[in-house]
C-alpha cells in the first residue's frame, strides 16, 4: 500500500495558524491580517481559482508589485493544486509572452495596472483567463470572516490534497545571460530549504521583519517571507523598496530585520535620511540577490556596529539559498559567501571534469541538496546539461579556502578573456567602487581584434562627480589592479541595465 506524502506549503501555513490563531501575520498598507484571516483568505482564493476550471498540476501566473493578494496567491495556488508561477511585473510584449507561453499558464492574474500588457499578449498565449488582481481582493473582502455557505464548505475538504512531490511552483531564472528557464520546484524542496533557511539565519518569531523587496523573485518569498510566516512572526510588508519609507517605517514599527539587495543597500546607505533617523531596533540586516561591494559592506558595517549582517548567497534551482556568511564570519571574511546551510552539500570542481579541485583553486561550485530543483521545465537537454555526475552547476566560478568558505570570484560566463589570461569581472568591478565618484559599475569582456576580449568597464557617476574623466577612474584602478586587468574601455552611463529583483543584466550590456 502506497504511503500518502499529502504535504505542501499552504498547508503548513495552515498548521500555523492552527496555532498563531489572532496573532498577527501581515501587515500591508492599512490592512492587518491575523494568521486566521490569512488562513481563511488564502481558502476562499483557492476555491476562486478552481472556480475558473483548473485542474490539479495546470500553472497559474501572477503578474504584480508587492502585495498581502499577491502572498495569498502563493498559497491560493498550493491549496488547490496548482502551480505558482510568479511573472516579474516589468515585463511587456515579447517577453511577457514568452513566459507565459513557455509555462503553459492556463490563467493569469494581473495588477489592474498590467492588465493592458497582459491583454496585448493574451490572444496568441495559451492563456485561458486574464483576472485583475483586485477582484480577487474584492471576493476575499466580501466573504470577510462569514461562515462559507454550505457549497463551498464542501469544497474545501478538496483543498490542500498535494503530494510533497507534485510541482509548487516554476521559478523562472533572471535571465541574465540567456533566455529565463523555468526551474521546476516540488513542495518537498521548497520545505527542505525553509528548514535549512532559518537556523542558518537565525530567525526567530520576535524578529520583526520588513520585507520590500519583490516577491516575485525568489529570495524575497522563500528566504524571507515564507520562513517567516511558519515561525509566526508578524511581517510589515512594502509594495516597493522606497529607500525614504524603508527607514521611516524602521524607526515607527520598530523593525528588527532587514533584506535588501545589494542595489538599494548602497543607495540607502548613501540616504540623507539615514542620519535622521533611528535605527536602534534594527538588529539584523541581510544582503544577497546579486554583488555586495566590499567598500559599501565596510561602511555600513562602521556606521552600524550593533547590526549583524549576513551574506546571503544562491540560485533559483536551488529554491535559492545555498550558503551563508554569519555576522560573526565578516571580520575575518568580508568578501566571502560563507559555508553552506544546513539542508545543502556542495563541491568546488572543474567545470569540465567534475573533479574536486584542491582549496585556494578556482571551480564551479555545484550542489546536491533537497530543495534542489527537479529540473527545466519542458527543457530536458538544457536539464541534462545541468547535471554532472547527480551534481547540480551552478555556473558560478567561486573559490574555497581551507574552512570550507567559498568566495565568488564569478559567474563562469562573465569571465573576461583578455589574450589568454582570465579575468573576473567582479574583482575589477570591487576596484572601481573604491573611487569616490562611482556610484555603480558593470565590468564585462568587450569582442577585441587583438585581445580577443578587451575589459570594459560602464560606470554610472554620482550626481557631485560628474565631471570625472575615464583616464582618472583607469589611473585610480592600476594602484589596486595588474595591468591587464585595467579597463581598456570605460563608458558613463545614467544607468545599469537591472531587472527588478536588482541582478545586472549583463547580457544587454555585452
Amino acid at each position: 500500500m502506497r504511503v500518502s506524502q499529502r504535504n505542501s506549503v499552504s498547508l503548513q501555513l495552515a498548521r500555523v495558524a492552527a496555532t498563531q490563531r489572532e496573532h498577527i501575520a501581515l501587515k500591508y498598507q492599512d490592512r492587518s491580517w491575523t494568521y486566521s484571516q490569512l488562513d481563511q483568505a488564502v481558502t476562499i482564493a483557492a476555491l476562486q481559482l478552481r472556480d475558473l476550471g483548473l485542474h490539479r498540476g495546470d500553472r497559474v501566473a501572477v503578474m504584480g508589485k508587492n502585495s498581502d493578494t499577491f502572498l495569498i496567491l502563493f498559497f491560493a495556488a498550493s491549496r488547490a493544486g496548482l502551480v505558482h508561477v510568479p511573472i516579474n511585473f516589468a515585463l511587456t510584449g515579447p517577453e511577457l509572452h514568452y513566459l507565459v507561453s513557455d509555462s503553459e499558464a492556463s490563467v493569469i492574474i494581473a495588477d489592474d495596472e498590467y492588465l493592458d500588457a497582459v491583454n496585448g499578449i493574451a490572444e496568441s498565449s495559451p492563456l485561458d483567463h486574464v483576472v485583475a488582481m483586485s477582484t480577487i481582493l474584492d471576493h476575499i473582502q466580501a466573504v470577510g470572516d462569514n461562515e462559507l455557505d454550505s457549497t463551498a464548505a464542501l469544497a474545501v475538504d478538496d483543498l490542500d490534497t498535494a503530494d510533497e512531490t507534485d510541482l509548487a511552483q516554476l521559478l523562472y531564472t533572471s535571465g541574465t545571460t540567456s533566455a529565463p528557464k523555468g526551474a521546476m520546484l516540488t513542495h518537498r524542496a521548497l520545505l527542505a530549504h525553509y528548514n535549512g533557511t532559518i537556523p542558518a539565519l537565525d530567525m526567530t518569531r520576535s524578529d520583526n521583519p520588513l520585507i520590500a523587496m519583490p516577491l516575485y523573485h525568489s529570495a524575497a518569498l522563500h528566504v524571507f517571507i515564507t520562513p517567516y510566516l511558519f515561525l509566526g512572526a508578524t511581517i510589515r510588508l512594502l509594495r516597493v523598496p522606497d529607500i525614504a519609507e524603508i527607514l521611516r517605517r524602521i524607526e515607527e514599527e520598530r523593525i528588527g530585520s532587514l533584506f535588501l539587495a545589494p542595489t538599494v543597500w548602497v543607495p540607502l546607505s548613501q540616504h540623507p535620511d539615514l542620519a535622521t533617523r533611528d535605527l536602534s531596533s534594527l538588529t539584523k540586516a541581510q544582503y544577497g540577490a546579486s554583488i555586495m561591494p566590499v567598500t559599501v559592506l565596510q561602511r555600513l558595517r562602521e556606521q552600524y556596529p550593533d547590526i549583524e549582517f549576513y551574506n546571503c548567497f544562491g540560485q533559483s534551482e536551488m529554491s535559492p539559498l545555498c550558503t551563508v556568511l554569519r555576522p560573526e564570519e565578516h571580520e575575518q571574511r568580508p568578501a566571502s559567501a560563507g559555508r553552506p546551510i544546513p539542508t545543502v552539500e556542495l563541491r568546488v570542481a572543474d567545470p569540465d571534469t567534475g573533479q574536486t579541485v584542491p582549496p585556494g583553486t578556482p571551480g564551479e561550485v555545484q550542489y546536491r541538496s533537497p530543495q534542489l530543483f527537479s529540473g527545466y521545465w519542458n527543457k530536458p537537454e538544457q536539464t541534462e546539461e545541468a547535471f554532472l555526475d547527480g551534481w547540480f552547476r551552478s555556473g558560478d566560478l567561486v573559490v574555497m579556502d581551507d574552512d570550507g568558505y567559498i568566495e565568488v570570484v564569478d559567474r563562469i560566463k562573465d569571465v573576461i578573456n583578455s589574450g589568454g589570461v582570465l579575468v573576473a569581472s567582479r574583482e575589477v568591478e570591487d576596484a572601481l567602487y573604491r573611487h569616490e565618484a562611482v556610484a555603480e559599475v558593470a565590468v564585462v569582456g568587450r569582442p577585441h581584434e587583438k585581445w580577443i576580449e578587451q575589459v570594459t568597464a560602464v560606470i554610472v557617476l554620482k550626481e557631485d562627480h560628474q565631471g570625472t574623466s575615464a583616464e582618472e577612474i583607469r589611473e585610480f584602478s592600476r594602484q589596486y589592479l595588474a595591468r591587464h586587468k585595467v579597463p581598456g574601455h570605460i563608458e558613463f552611463v545614467a544607468q545599469l541595465p537591472r531587472n527588478q529583483s536588482g541582478k545586472l543584466l549583463k547580457r544587454e550590456l555585452k
